[in-house]
């Protein structure tokens, strides 16, 4: 299965996230747009969410990225369709370039498109996609710090995982304070302290993701 690159085409189009939930609706897709920094484990969760759903759902995914296809290849060697979006330097994805990109997938044969945007608590955070549902990840060694920091980001997601959450004996992390700040900004957050390497919290994460994705496609 070859991994189509598609570069991001500067352009934007305000009317261009409705036109996309549009087409969604239509086919009746879910998308999830996953954000976080570098390094925050974004490419980690999306493989176990992948192991997770795909039982249930036809799953494809946008791997966004500055340059290169590395995180795509890991997509690939899952057995599911994957293209990845190159934005040349540019810190978030538009949706424009979600609209050019869905032509390479068949969405009668898609459930849910899993978005990974590039890795930045900034930019992405401006930019709608037309996504269904946005997860926020902060990983423990960033710091309990960020939420207040980078405001936008958690104010406008509907998840925050609290990932690599096995580490935070060995950091000075304050999980607690991190879900209250992030609930003063957005009262309907869901906070979910989560362990890509043990699995620990991921069920919790899961099912919330599958009562989302079942109120719009009906499974």
């Amino acid at each position: 299965m070859e991994i189509k690159v598609v570069k991001q085409i500067l352009e934007w189009n305000e009317d261009c996230s409705n036109e996309i939930k549009n087409t969604f609706n239509d086919k009746n897709i879910f998308m999830i747009n996953v954000m976080g920094s570098p390094g925050a484990g974004k490419t980690s969760l999306i493989m176990n969410l992948i192991n997770e759903l795909r039982n249930d759902y036809k799953i494809a995914v946008i791997e966004g990225d500055i340059a290169g296809q590395i995180d795509a290849e890991k997509i690939k060697q899952m057995d599911i369709p994957v293209v990845q979006l190159n934005t040349d330097g540019a810190c978030h994805i538009e949706a424009m370039s979600i609209k050019h990109i869905l032509e390479y997938f068949n969405l009668d044969e898609v459930d849910v498109i899993i978005v990974e945007n590039i890795g930045n608590l900034v930019c992405p955070a401006e930019f709608n996609i037309g996504e269904d549902i946005r997860v926020a990840i902060l990983s423990i060694p960033e710091g309990d710090d960020k939420v207040e920091k980078y405001p936008l980001m958690f104010s406008t997601s509907e998840i925050l995982v609290l990932n690599k959450y096995d580490m935070k004996e060995h950091f000075d992390f304050d999980d607690n304070k991190v879900e209250n700040v992030a609930k003063e900004l957005n009262p309907n957050i869901s906070v979910f302290r989560v362990s890509n390497k043990t699995k620990s919290g991921l069920d919790e994460l899961v099912n919330a993701l599958k009562n989302a994705i079942n109120k719009k496609i009906k499974k």
